[in-house]
């Protein structure tokens, strides 16, 4: 078995371009972040502390001269106790006087002094980084308060160095430290995210993605955890989807089979059918006064199985185009589709209220479907008696027709169920295909028909079309 190496740039990618890998990322940055706020004070108070260790140790070391006889102590006990000052030189204030002590080397010049009689702890952390970043050679001249009776403040000057390296042993350390905390908490983070969160997500896109190649494989779909947390919801959620989307695409593929068997059915009976209207034609030149008698009633029959036919096979075929826009006059197309509703059910009185200069931007042919539709069965409703309303107004960017009449209105049951093709005749011998063609082909202009209201005082159906520029633009007058 062969091993490839990872490049550093394929690793980057595995890390910064999945879900686990900027959790981890993340997690040690602001683990780091929260380490670099704690190292900051660490410096400056550990600078103090040593600054602090300097100025105990020359308090302790110049103390017995500072006593009733201390000036007599023999110098090479002077000496002795003066080398563990830590400082190569202190001097003590008192009020009338100053004590000067030298013990190391001396010193041509101070370059930087400290005042601890007033240190705050941003001053501290300043004093720090100074002497992390900056220090080494330099020459420090350290103030701070005392605790020797009769003294206001002590000072000793002591050469940087050693306490610059003593923070460098320190800041290692915390570096370190934090570099090893931030490594283990961001570890932990991760595997618990990867745990509880990554695995289940990837889990639920890999189902997702299976289920997309093959939606029609009921092996696919999800099956949910149990979790009871947001992930368990996600699951349960997602599954419940796909089987929706399967059970969808197996009636779809049922509906799809019956279509096209019905379509064959539909089209032989059509065939079977004209034969019959041909022998129909035919009995209605008899003599005989049973057959003119009965004659009519076969005729409507078979011309109603016929139109049944046709509509279900144009219905079924889908094959509506496209609508072909044109600016033209509502009102001639209303008065055009009133004269063939007529002819089919004569209506004792239709009003034309469309304004005459209201122009609509739609596809003529498919308009005067919808509206020839609306007017037919208004007229049918009125059953020779009452009034057809059509008006239409501009609303903003959209034109409403409105198709009313005063007939007994639609029967409760049938009007959940308006819409939809083949269930939704109110009267025998419908087909049931023509509100919903008539939907379609206003849906298909952006617009929509609707059913305002019915009930005993009458039925209303709205068409809403949308309005082009160039048919705003008629409206107002302008060219």
């Amino acid at each position: 078995m062969r091993f490839r190496t990872i490049t550093l740039q394929e690793l980057w990618g595995l890390v910064a371009h999945s879900l686990s890998g900027r959790l981890l990322l993340l997690t040690v940055l602001y683990v780091l972040a929260s380490g670099a706020l704690i190292f900051l004070p660490a410096i400056g108070l550990y600078e103090r502390e040593l600054l602090d260790d300097h100025i105990l140790s020359a308090e302790l070391t110049i103390m017995p001269f500072t006593t009733p006889g201390g000036q007599d102590l023999p110098d090479d006990l002077r000496q002795s106790l003066l080398k563990h000052a830590n400082a190569d030189d202190v001097m003590l204030k008192r009020r009338y006087q100053r004590d000067f002590f030298q013990i190391g080397m001396m010193h041509s010049r101070i370059d930087r002094t400290i005042d601890l009689t007033g240190d705050t702890l941003l001053s501290d952390i300043g004093n720090g980084m100074d002497c992390l970043v900056g220090g080494g050679a330099r020459t420090l001249h350290v103030i701070a308060p005392t605790r020797i009776a009769d003294a206001q403040s002590i000072a000793i000057v002591l050469s940087e160095a050693p306490i610059r390296a003593a923070l460098l042993v320190y800041a290692r350390r915390v570096i370190g430290a934090a570099a090893f905390i931030s490594g283990l908490t961001g570890g932990l983070v991760f595997l618990t995210l990867f745990y509880f969160v990554v695995r289940p997500m990837q889990r639920i896109t890999r189902a997702m993605g299976a289920f997309h190649e093959n939606p029609e494989d009921a092996g696919r779909i999800l099956v949910a955890s149990g979790r009871a947390d947001e992930i368990g919801v996600a699951e349960q959620e997602l599954s419940a989807m796909q089987r929706d989307l399967y059970g969808f695409l197996r009636q779809k593929e049922r509906l799809a089979a019956l279509g096209s068997a019905v379509a064959r059915i539909q089209h032989d009976l059509r065939n079977i059918l004209a034969n019959a209207q041909l022998a129909s034609d035919r009995l209605a030149a008899s003599e005989d006064p049973a057959v003119k008698r009965l004659a009519p009633r076969l005729m409507t029959a078979i011309d109603r199985a016929i139109a049944l036919a046709t509509t279900t096979l144009k219905y079924g075929r889908a094959e509506e185009a496209l609508p072909h826009r044109e600016s033209f006059a509502l009102r001639a197309l209303v008065e055009e589709a009133a004269a063939g509703a007529s002819e089919c059910h004569p209506c004792p009185r239709l009003e034309n209220r469309v304004a005459p200069d209201l122009m609509v931007d739609a596809d003529r042919e498919q308009l005067f479907r919808v509206v020839l539709n609306l007017l037919r069965n208004a007229c049918e409703a009125l059953k020779g008696e009452g009034v057809v309303v059509v008006s239409a107004v501009r609303e903003n960017a959209a034109v409403a027709i409105e198709v009313a009449d005063t007939g007994p209105g639609i029967p409760e049951q049938v009007r959940a169920k308006l819409f939809q093709p083949f269930v939704s005749a109110a009267r025998p011998g419908g087909s049931g295909l023509g509100l919903a063609i008539a939907r379609d082909l206003a849906r298909g202009h952006g617009g929509d028909l609707v059913l305002v209201s019915t009930g005993p005082e009458g039925t209303v159906f709205r068409i809403t079309l949308a309005v082009t520029a160039k048919v705003s633009a008629l409206q107002a007058g302008t060219p």
